[in-house]
C-alpha cells in the first residue's frame, strides 16, 4: 500500500520504496505500458463506486437503531480507527504542509459533510430517490475537476455527461411529483460538498497513495468526530440490532475507508473526470440494493434510465480529454 498509481505514458515513472527509516522514497523506474495501467485504475474506481452503491441502504439499515447524528460520528471514528492502524503499522509520516489545505478539504467534503447532509435526507427520502439525486455527483465532480486541475475533457465527454446528468433528474423529477423537499435541498448540498472532497482527494492521490489521503483526512477529523460521537450517544436513542450494527460497520469499513482507497488510487490513474463518470452508474447500483436489502419497489423507469446511463458512460470512457 505504499506505492501509488501513475496515469503518465511517460518512459519513466517515480515510484516509493522504503528506505532505512521505512519512510518512501521517489525511486526511477520504468514505466508499465498505458493500458494497464489505465485497465487497473477503471477497475479500482469501479470497485469504489461498487462499495459506494451500498452507503445509502446501510445507512438505511444504521438509522433503525440509530440517530443520524450517531450514525455519522461513530462510522468516523470507527474508520479513522482503521485508517490510523495502517498508518501507524507502516510507519508513514505527516504528509508536507502544502497538501494539508487539500486534505482539510477531503476532511469537511467526504468525511464529515457528505456522510452528515445525505444521513439526514435519508430521514424523509428513500433510498432510491436520493440514490438518483447523487446520480449527479459525476458532472459536479467534473465541472469542479475543471476548475480546480485545469483539466479540459473533449466537448463529446461534457455531451455525454449532460444527457447523463439530464437523464438522472428526469428520472428525479418524475419519482418526486416535480416538487423538490427538504431532503432534496440536502441532497444536492451533499453534491457540491462531495464534488470538492473528490476533486482534491484525486489531485493528491497523484503525490501519495490513495489510502493515505482517505487516512490523513479521518484522522484529521478525529477530534470533531470524537467529540460528535460522545454527545449524540449521549442525547440520541440507541438500539443495536444485527441491521443497525451491519450498515454502521459497512459504512465505517467499506464505504468510509476501503472503498475510498480504490477511488481515489483510480481516479490518480485514469483521472478524476474520467473515474467521476463511473458514478453514473452508482444510483442504478443502489436502486437494486435498495430492492434486496430494504424490500423497496423498484421505479418502472429505471431500466430505461439504466440502459441510458450506461450508454453515457461507455461515451465519456472512450471520450478524450
Amino acid at each position: 500500500m505504499r506505492s501509488n498509481d501513475s496515469a503518465t505514458a511517460t518512459a519513466t515513472i517515480a515510484v516509493s520504496t522504503p528506505d532505512a527509516a521505512g519512510q518512501d522514497t521517489p525511486t526511477a523506474v520504468a514505466a508499465p505500458a498505458r493500458g494497464p495501467l489505465v485497465s487497473r485504475g477503471a477497475l479500482l474506481a469501479a470497485l469504489g463506486v461498487a462499495a459506494f452503491s451500498l452507503t445509502f441502504p446501510a445507512t438505511a439499515w444504521a438509522l433503525e437503531g440509530m440517530g443520524p447524528w450517531t450514525v455519522v460520528m461513530l462510522r468516523s471514528v470507527l474508520a479513522a480507527v482503521l485508517a490510523g492502524g495502517a498508518l501507524a503499522v507502516f510507519r508513514v509520516r505527516l504528509p508536507e504542509r502544502r497538501h494539508w489545505t487539500g486534505i482539510a478539504v477531503v476532511t469537511v467534503g467526504v468525511v464529515l459533510g457528505f456522510p452528515l447532509l445525505t444521513t439526514l435526507a435519508l430521514q424523509t427520502s428513500t433510498t432510491s430517490h436520493a440514490a438518483v439525486v447523487v446520480g449527479l455527483l459525476p458532472l459536479t465532480t467534473a465541472a469542479f475537476s475543471a476548475v480546480r486541475t485545469g483539466a479540459r475533457p473533449s466537448r463529446t465527454f461534457w455531451i455525454a455527461s449532460l444527457v447523463g446528468a439530464a437523464v438522472v433528474i428526469g428520472f428525479a423529477v418524475q419519482q418526486s411529483g416535480g416538487a423538490p423537499g427538504r431532503g432534496d435541498l440536502l441532497l444536492f448540498a451533499s453534491l457540491l460538498v462531495c464534488a470538492a472532497g473528490y476533486t482534491e482527494g484525486g489531485r493528491l492521490a497523484r503525490h501519495m497513495p490513495g489510502w493515505q489521503v482517505i487516512g490523513w483526512a479521518l484522522v484529521l477529523a478525529l477530534p470533531v468526530t470524537v467529540a460528535g460521537a460522545a454527545v449524540a450517544l449521549s442525547t440520541e436513542p440507541l438500539r443495536l440490532t444485527a441491521h443497525a450494527i451491519g450498515g454502521l460497520l459497512w459504512l465505517a469499513t467499506g464505504s468510509t475507508f476501503l472503498g475510498m482507497v480504490a477511488w481515489y488510487r483510480g481516479m490518480a490513474a485514469i483521472g478524476i473526470h474520467k473515474a467521476s463518470q463511473l458514478q453514473l452508474a452508482q444510483p442504478l447500483l443502489t436502486l437494486v440494493w435498495s430492492v434486496l436489502l430494504l424490500g423497496e419497489q423498484l421505479p418502472p423507469a429505471a431500466p430505461a434510465a439504466a440502459l441510458a446511463v450506461l450508454a453515457c458512460i461507455a461515451v465519456t470512457q472512450r471520450s478524450r480529454g
